[in-house]
């Protein structure tokens, strides 16, 4: 054996027993993406670690801290179960098709568990923030669209992410003036805090 394979074995023996990037902080579902949904507070063990006062400049500035948080990007949305819901949309008074997996199956990837202790403050990339009780969010079907009439949403629009329920089936919604039915809904949605009700 000429020193060159060696040397070259030796190499690759050494880089078989250094721990790899996940062995010191183990997470599971790496994604391949940007991600679009970060997910924290009482969720299952993550994929990602804490946040980063340096480099999640976004979330600091609007006062988030988490120690651990799951983070879904557009494969991982789009790898769960697909709803539509065609609600008139109070932009353009007409009926879109909005399309994306149910908010809890979202939650329950991340590992929460909904029930009626349960709380999500839903937030968007502008940092308007509304509460979601558990158990409506179940009732309501809430869905995390991320396709609008077939197509993906975009950043600078509704998307790319849109936590939405299909408010033109619910009368104690419908009945209520265009502009004032959405207001559970934050446009840019990309972070999900999980709580019980008493914290």
């Amino acid at each position: 054996m000429n020193k060159r394979n060696l040397l070259l074995g030796a190499m690759a023996s050494v880089a078989a027993s250094l721990p790899g990037p996940s062995s010191a902080k183990r997470h599971h579902n790496v994604l391949v993406g940007p991600t679009l949904l970060t997910v924290s507070g009482r969720i299952g063990s993550g994929n990602r670690g804490p946040l980063d006062p340096a480099l999640d400049q976004l979330m600091v500035k609007q006062g988030l801290a988490f120690k651990v948080a799951h983070a879904f990007d557009f494969a991982a949305l789009s790898a769960l179960p697909s709803v539509s819901i065609n609600p008139t949309l109070e932009y353009d008074r007409k009926r879109h098709t909005l399309s994306g997996p149910l908010l809890s199956d979202v939650l329950a990837a991340a590992g929460a568990k909904i029930d009626s202790t349960t709380t999500c403050q839903i937030r968007a990339i502008d940092g308007y923030a509304v509460v979601l009780r558990g158990a409506e969010l179940i009732e309501r079907r809430f869905v995390v669209a991320t396709h609008l009439d077939g197509q993906p949403m975009g950043l600078g629009g509704l998307g790319p992410c849109w936590v939405v329920f299909d408010a033109d089936r619910f009368s104690d919604v419908a009945r209520k003036p265009l502009n004032e039915r959405f207001a559970l809904c934050p446009w840019a949605t990309y972070h999900i805090e999980v709580k019980i009700a008493a914290e």
